[in-house]
């Protein structure tokens, strides 16, 4: 079990977020800041994770342990990897050792604000928020999660959503595979308008789009 704990101006970069709505929800968001930070300036902000049932030293361990774990692949995977954003992965791994804690500090003083739960099935109401954040789970794992658990996760996604539901990337993880099957699922997603934008952000190679669905 992987927990990545990346850090609020990661996700800014990843979504291309200006400014944020009234609500949000962050799924599946493992050890990230993100949450804890959106909180503090005034958003309706929950996480979803289906590592949040984990006792309280077993999720501390689980995100000390995916800072080296994430390393890991990166490493793996040398070549499918530019540091443009970063700068070098001392700059990462400190802004990921800094979200983390940020992260630890909330869920201990605001445990209400971190929901169990994992797709395709999410324990939310319709529409219940503005703007729905998916990093690093959808096409990421595409060689675990087959096109029909797509289908149904991005469904969901967009239950949950009141307008926009924003996932990224749109590749594999490791060394960057393109997802075959992602224009036929978008075709699909009859009842949104689906659009693939650029952001400013990149690690993987080529990793710089992310998908947006609109209602």
């Amino acid at each position: 079990m992987l927990v990545t704990s990346r850090s609020y101006a990661e996700y800014e970069a990843m979504f291309d977020l200006t400014e944020l709505p009234a609500s949000v929800l962050d799924c599946c968001a493992g050890g990230s800041g993100f949450t804890a930070e959106a909180a503090a300036r005034g958003v309706d902000a929950i996480a979803v994770d289906p590592v949040y049932d984990l006792s309280t030293p077993d999720l501390v361990d689980a995100v000390r342990r995916g800072l080296p774990a994430g390393a890991a692949i990166v490493d793996e995977h040398a070549a499918s990897f530019v540091w443009n954003w970063y700068g070098d992965p001392a700059r990462k791994d400190e802004m990921r050792i800094e979200a983390a804690d940020r992260f630890l500090q909330d869920v201990s003083s605001a445990p209400e604000r971190y929901v169990h739960g994992s797709l395709p099935e999410l324990p939310f109401e319709d529409q219940r928020f503005d703007l729905v954040l998916c990093s690093h789970l959808l096409f990421t794992w595409a060689e675990k999660y087959d096109r029909a658990w797509h289908l149904a996760a991005l469904r969901e996604l967009v239950r949950v959503s009141r307008s926009e539901v924003r996932v990224f990337p749109l590749v594999q993880q490791g060394a960057g595979e393109p997802v075959a099957y992602l224009p036929e699922l978008l075709a699909e997603l009859t009842e949104v308008t689906a659009t693939i934008r650029q952001v400013p952000y990149e690690f993987q190679v080529d990793a710089d789009k992310m998908l947006v669905l609109s209602r």
